[in-house]
């Protein structure tokens, strides 16, 4: 009976039991894939509902007038207003609509306040910035503004409050997600937009630092071996004016160092951060290139402007494109990239004059030593002073506040507290501690007509110090050092001194009129790409650190070469992708296995793949990557003995140029005990890049594009895995690096791509890196991005006639009744 019981009761049990357990988990999956569909039907209708009018009309509290805005295919707004106040409250309003909550993000970061809406993982930078004392740096800006910036900051201020308060139903998403609503937008969150600027471009302090470290080890030979304050291959403005095509290829100054006449002549953390404080990667430094053509250099007789700003990369995009017009705009009507949170376009055109940046990098920036007393007094020349606390309180997301006091001495705040493993008191002397330096000329630079109106505008600009060229409608071309740039009593501002005395005081700024600046060069072209811009015996001191000449040396290369030039072209030299410096040094690693003795099958397979390379960083190149890991392997090999565990201080902007120079004069001085000659550290250099472990057995398929892909991703969306997939642009290898014209990184590159034609305003072209829009659903969130990444461009209709029939979109902007 038992036996037989166990036949009738049990044995069925399993596929019954079985049976259940799979209704049970297809009951569960379906409910979480109907949960899912819940949630993204949810989101889809928050994203949609908050999609911005385009279309009809909108009333709005503070216009006096009516503004028209035209939006065209890429939803880039043509904005005419009958007055300044109406048309910048305009594009604060306009903006706002499309990126009112990256506009937030930005004001937060540059102040210290993310922790509030983000939590405690951004308490560290919350607290550097709150050191860096911006936003009161800001505050103090704002109070000294003169009139007409105060009102035209303030009309934009009303603009963007006014979108802010049509729309407290049916904010952004990302507002939803973090659960808050954005304060009224200031006067000062403008100045905090354009102080975001100023620290990432014209930061220095922490290389500084890190200089004084590697140079502990080194003797005076040695530091001026790894840090040279020139290279052969700049190319200043001033020089560039007047060279010959002969001039443009010499080589390197021979000297009496140890010369091999026997080798080969060479050929010529978050998204969020992302935008402010790219990626560590090698010459991945916030910069970009610009370069103007006379008209006896272009197909139509008339200037060709190009500009690419290189910065990091998010979503949205750190610019914003815009056109701006007032009145009939005889007088005001202004095209290119803004920043979203402060009025005026940046860099563009309007009807006359033309002009695009690049990152001067200016030392702006010194650390002081400050001596305190048992009482709290800070030393200075007329004795011990009491220095000034502020006290700062950062609010964090579910959690208690954290509160600290910030003493300022008469140099600057003591950032101490934010420099790991420093124990002395530094305080961090700024340019934009100074009020004057954070005023804003772009109303003028938007209207200036001409050189001397140009000039005078920019005679105005406190920073960040850029290099600027310039082209107008009557056919001149010119560049412009910009920004205040500090003079000492005495001393380079590189290392930290002491802060009692007045030794190494600024005393000033230098003269506009005294800044490197050319008008209509003979030789009709002009570039710039973050090197060197000085001419020899330039009286003043601009910076410590200026970036490897490579880019600027190929632009002007390919200017050289070239003529002729159309609106076409100039992408191409955008999207230009030859390394100067990976061709040099794989020429060499070639030499060297082919004279070397003992040599591996591998090296030497490696040797036939670099072999004759012309040094392009294609996407399937293998000879690139082979050059470019070889290349930072040596560079250790023969630093890092001398240089130990500081070894990863050393990288700054002529850390390449440097290690070329040892490497051309064979420095017996840099030569690592155990091996007789640069051959041989060549070839170990080039072996340890093919036995390391992400080499693939088969060299020549180690493709250079899958070492730094690109792929951003939207800072907050993107942490929502139901949203990852559409919020970001997905993984895409690259070509170019960050020595070639197209400078890249992972999270790093162009943020734009500007072109201004003379011969045809209309024929301008403009693309950003993913869209208009801050909006998911926005068919304008990331459109731009496949041109951008295929090296493909957009015009940018100017005229009022290409402007209508451009326009897909047309929004009638109306004071309320």
């Amino acid at each position: 009976m038992r036996n037989y019981m166990a036949t009738v009761t049990v044995a069925p049990s399993k596929p019954q039991t079985r049976s259940r357990l799979f209704r049970w988990i297809a009951i569960a999956i379906g409910l979480v894939l109907l949960a899912c569909f819940a949630v993204a039907a949810c989101i889809y209708w928050l994203e949609r509902r908050e999609l911005p009018q385009v279309d009809g009309s909108i009333r709005l509290r503070g216009l006096s007038g009516p503004v028209s805005v035209l939006r065209d295919h890429l939803g880039v707004p043509h904005i005419r207003a009958q007055s300044y106040e109406d048309l910048f409250f305009a594009q604060g309003f306009v903006t706002a609509q499309d990126r009112l909550w990256q506009m937030d993000a930005s004001r937060r970061y540059a102040s210290g306040n993310l922790a509030e809406i983000l939590g405690p993982k951004l308490l560290k930078h919350d607290r550097q910035q709150r050191y860096l004392q911006i936003r009161e740096a800001c505050e103090r800006a704002a109070a000294a503004l003169d009139p007409e910036n105060r009102r035209i900051l303030q009309a934009y201020a009303n603009g963007v409050n006014a979108f802010i308060d049509s729309t407290r139903d049916r904010l952004p998403l990302e507002f939803r997600l973090l659960h808050y609503s954005p304060a009224p937008w200031r006067i000062e969150d403008s100045l905090l937009i354009g102080a975001n600027m100023d620290q990432m471009l014209n930061t220095q302090y922490d290389l500084e630092l890190d200089r004084e470290k590697v140079i502990r080890h080194l003797n005076a030979q040695q530091i001026a071996d790894l840090y040279p304050s020139t290279s052969w291959r700049d190319l200043p403005p001033a020089r560039q004016a007047n060279i010959s095509q002969q001039d443009s290829q010499k080589g390197p100054k021979s000297d009496d160092d140890e010369d091999d006449d026997d080798q080969p002549d060479g050929p010529i953390t978050s998204s969020l951060a992302a935008q402010f404080q790219p990626q560590r990667c090698e010459m991945c430094v916030p910069g970009s290139n610009n370069w103007v053509v006379s008209g006896d250099h272009t197909a139509s007789g008339r200037p060709i402007l190009s500009n690419d700003m290189h910065l990091g990369h998010s979503i949205p995009n750190i610019w914003y494109e815009a056109h701006l017009t007032e009145g009939d705009g005889s007088d005001f009507d202004v095209a290119g990239v803004t920043l979203p949170g402060l009025p005026f376009v940046i860099a563009g055109h309007n009807r006359h004059i033309a002009w695009g940046f690049t990152n001067l990098g200016p030392d702006v920036q010194d650390l002081f030593v400050e001596t305190f007393n048992s009482a709290g007094e800070v030393a200075t020349p007329q004795g011990f002073q009491q220095p000034t606390k502020v006290h700062e309180v950062i609010h964090v997301k579910d959690h208690s506040d954290e509160q600290f006091d910030v003493i300022v001495a008469r140099h600057g705040p003591i950032i101490t507290p934010i420099l790991k493993g420093e124990t002395r008191q530094l305080a961090l002397q700024w340019t934009i501690y100074d009020a004057s330096t954070l005023g804003s000329p772009f109303l003028q630079v938007d209207s200036a007509r001409n050189w001397k109106e140009f000039r005078a505008a920019f005679s105005r600009f406190g920073g960040p110090s850029q290099n600027v060229v310039y082209a107008d409608i009557d056919g001149h071309i010119g560049y412009q050092a910009t920004g205040k740039i500090p003079i000492r009593a005495s001393g380079d501002g590189l290392l930290p001194q002491p802060g009692n005395d007045a030794a190494h005081d600024w005393t000033g700024y230098v003269p506009f009129d005294q800044l490197p600046s050319v008008y209509d060069p003979p030789s009709g072209a002009l570039d710039t790409a973050n090197g060197r811009i000085t001419p020899d015996n330039y009286p003043h001191l601009l910076a410590n650190i200026w970036w490897s000449p490579y880019r600027t040396a190929r632009i002007f290369q390919l200017l050289r070469e070239g003529d002729k030039f159309k609106p076409a072209d100039m992408i191409a030299i955008q999207t230009d992708i030859t390394s100067q410096l990976e061709r040099f040094f794989s020429d060499r690693f070639v030499y060297a296995i082919d004279h070397g003795k003992n040599v591996s099958p591998r090296v030497r397979q490696a040797a036939e793949i670099m072999r004759g390379w012309d040094g392009k960083m294609e996407v399937n190149s293998a000879a690139a990557t082979i050059a470019y890991f070889s290349r930072r392997n040596l560079s250790k090999l023969l630093l890092a003995p001398k240089l130990g565990d500081d070894y990863e201080y050393y990288d700054w902007g002529l850390s390449q140029p440097a290690l070329e120079n040892i490497v051309t004069h064979q420095l017996t001085r840099w030569l690592p005990a155990g091996y007789t000659s640069y051959n041989d550290v060549l070839i170990a250099a080039v072996q340890r890049t093919v036995e390391d472990r992400h080499a693939p057995k088969d060299l020549s398929k180690w493709s250079w594009g899958d070492q730094f892909p690109i792929e951003i991703q939207h800072s907050v969306l993107g942490s929502v895995p139901i949203l990852r997939d559409f919020s970001g642009t997905g993984r895409h290898p690259q070509s170019g690096s960050g020595s070639t014209v197209k400078q890249v990184g992972r999270n790093f590159g162009p943020s734009e791509r500007m072109t201004v034609d003379f011969a045809n305003l209309d024929h301008s072209t403009l693309n950003i890196v993913a869209g208009q829009s801050g909006h998911l659903l926005s068919p304008h969130y990331k459109d731009q991005f496949a041109a951008w990444y295929g090296g493909t461009t957009f015009p940018l209709p100017f005229t009022e006639a290409a402007v209508n029939a451009a326009a897909e979109h047309r929004l009638q902007l109306q004071p309320a009744q």
